[in-house]
């Protein structure tokens, strides 16, 4: 599949905003964990959201990663 320069432009801006979503989060996870008492379930959830991001990440960069054939 190959991608337009529209359609390439927005999927890295969308890349950009989720990858600052994932290390701001790792930003506020540290915070909680650090300043008691932490609270277990928002550290969890944010966790849990921190997992989500990675795995649309992974989906957008491997969508800006053209196929090599075999």
């Amino acid at each position: 599949m190959t991608l337009n320069d529209e359609d390439e432009s927005f999927i890295r801006a969308q890349l950009h905003a989720l990858q600052v979503e994932h290390r701001d989060l790792d930003s506020v996870i540290e915070h909680l964990l650090l300043n008691p008492p932490p609270d277990h379930l928002l550290v969890r959830r944010l966790k849990k959201r921190k997992l989500l991001l990675k795995d649309r990440i992974d989906q957008l960069e491997r969508m800006l990663t053209p196929d090599i054939p075999a």
